[in-house]
């Protein structure tokens, strides 16, 4: 059966009896229908978040098709209640772009799904259809002070840095003119639109305390410079308090369920690759008080979603985990070691050995971040026990343990032996983590310190615009932020065409985006874009509802 055909024969709970687990009072929730809920912020006990254990899920370089972080988070917390601990998996929202891209939708697949799977992927709770209209109101404030004669701030409209943003993949938006018409309709300017995963509000939602830190945050957001080049911030234009408004509500982490009735916490949407690409603090922390262990996912590989969870989440809120967990497939080791992409369901054991580069230096990162991973082999249907002992051996060579996760086809039953392994970890740890970089160094040295030893690049090229930006954000004293490298997924390097494990290049910093409000910077590699196109037949084809609601084929 599909995903979405399995998701359709599970008979969900309600959301009060899944509340009810977690010891959560009815009065506290806030009803989205029967299956879904919001859960108030008062909830969050910093003593239990202290005494709780966190699992970073992350993956080795993947394919373009993904290799299943989300499926393999859910089945590993269904694999820790089922030995009789107590779990919470917390994820990232789907954004709509990648359910009618290549990617489907971000509910995980198999018999390792949230539910209810159509909604989670779809409009859900209405927290991406926030963060657009929070960040779309500051740019029509924006707009409308540069027409305005009375109020101006005196805004150069050429230096605004403010776009605006949607949440569908759509390469013809990435640069457009505002302002045509004539004199009642603006001041015309080049500008274009990001994807609302890419947005600075989601990054503010997702690494915010509270209400009040939110409010401040989209405060201290950096507009551009006024004409005799003094810097505005969005608390200029008096827009905090709206946008904040607007976001009551998603601030408040979504509770939903697994197939296996197990409950799931799920908030905040930013992309890896040009984001930070992990939940909200809010979220993790909700569920580090509700359970005992809490298993949450970074996106894209290791290089990505790990490095920013750990880089800049955990610094930022002050949250270690215990154990990571590096999802490996033998598919992506196939694809890394020279195979075909329409070849990988085929058996080629040569290949396999041949793409263990790309698992070997992903395990050598966790390593630098003084953590002790285990490497959960998602299994696929087309694996075979030859291409697995393969990658066992070698993990075994190299003092990790690999253990096979079949949660795609057995849900938690699939992952126990993961489970056992996780909390084993978990009992060994240290505790905590080594960042990557010091947040006090100079902007040039954490971005080398991400390229050398996370991607294992030779050195980083800066172009003239970078270096201008460098500038910038001296003048602007923010070099003590920490860096969020938009980079490639495909690649450890900034080149999508280099797989395996490259070695011998230069990362090149194409120009740097300032997030103020967020608290990072963002350096953006290569060819990276902020706005991704659809593929040439895009998942939204498959997409349909018959006249009685029900939906059809989502993934």
């Amino acid at each position: 059966m599909t995903d979405i055909e399995i998701a359709k024969k599970v008979a969900l709970k309600h959301i009060r009896e899944i509340a009810k687990t977690l010891k959560i009072d009815e009065d506290d929730l806030l009803l989205y229908g029967k299956y879904k809920a919001k859960l108030p912020l008062q909830l969050i006990d910093q003593k239990k978040v202290d005494q709780c254990n966190l699992i970073l899920v992350s993956a080795i370089s993947p394919t373009p098709a993904g290799e299943g972080k989300t499926t393999t988070s859910i089945g590993l917390s269904e694999g820790l209640n089922l030995i009789g601990k107590k779990s919470t998996v917390v994820l990232r929202e789907p954004s709509l772009g990648p359910v009618f891209g290549i990617k489907g939708g971000a509910t995980g697949g198999g018999y390792s799904q949230v539910l209810p799977m159509e909604d989670i992927n779809l409009h859900f709770t209405g927290d991406f259809a926030a963060v657009e209209k929070a960040h779309n109101l500051l740019s029509a404030l924006i707009d409308n002070n540069l027409q305005s004669k009375t109020r101006s701030l005196g805004i150069d409209a050429r230096t605004v840095v403010w776009k605006r943003v949607m949440d569908m993949n759509d390469r013809a938006l990435r640069n457009v003119v505002v302002g045509l018409g004539g004199t009642g309709s603006g001041v015309p300017r080049q500008t274009g639109f990001d994807i609302t995963a890419a947005s600075e509000i989601m990054a503010i939602l997702c690494l915010s305390d509270d209400l009040n830190d939110l409010k401040k945050r989209l405060g201290n957001i950096f507009i551009g410079f006024t004409m005799d080049r003094r810097p505005v911030y969005a608390k200029e234009l008096n827009g905090q308090g709206a946008m904040a408004a607007l976001l009551k509500d998603a601030i408040l982490p979504n509770l939903v369920q697994t197939i296996e009735g197990n409950p799931a916490i799920i908030h905040g949407g930013p992309f890896a690759n040009i984001a930070q690409g992990t939940n909200t603090v809010i979220a993790t922390r909700m569920g580090m008080t509700l359970s005992d262990y809490v298993v949450t996912e970074a996106g894209f590989g290791a290089d990505l979603g790990a490095e920013k969870f750990l880089d800049i989440k955990c610094v930022s809120a002050g949250l270690s985990p215990k154990a990571m967990v590096l999802v490996a497939t033998i598919r992506a080791l196939k694809y890394h070691g020279g195979a075909d992409l329409k070849n990988l369901k085929e058996t080629d054991v040569e290949a396999v050995t041949k793409g263990l580069v790309n698992l070997e230096k992903h395990l050598e990162n966790v390593a630098q971040f003084n953590l002790k991973p285990v490497v959960a082999i998602n299994k696929f249907v087309s694996d075979t026990d030859a291409e697995i002992q393969v990658v066992k051996d070698r993990c075994a060579q190299l003092g990790v343990e690999a253990v096979v996760a079949n949660v795609w086809g057995e849900g938690g039953k699939g992952a126990e032996d993961l489970a056992k392994a996780v909390v084993a970890a978990v009992e060994k740890s240290e505790g905590k983590f080594t960042p990557m970089y010091d947040w006090n160094e100079s902007v040039e040295a954490k971005i080398e310190a991400v390229a050398k030893k996370v991607y294992g690049a030779d050195g980083v090229e800066f172009t003239s615009k970078a270096k201008s930006d460098l500038r910038k954000i001296k003048r602007l004293e923010l070099e003590q932020l920490p860096v969020c490298i938009a980079k490639t997924q495909k690649s450890l390097s900034d080149d999508p065409k280099l797989i395996g494990r490259p070695t011998g290049f230069t990362n090149t910093v194409r120009e740097i985006e300032i997030a103020a409000g967020a608290g990072f910077l963002v350096p953006i590699t290569g060819d990276m874009m902020r706005m991704p196109g659809l593929p040439a037949t895009p998942s939204a084809e498959l997409i349909d509802i018959d006249e009685d609601g029900n939906i059809s084929g989502l993934f």
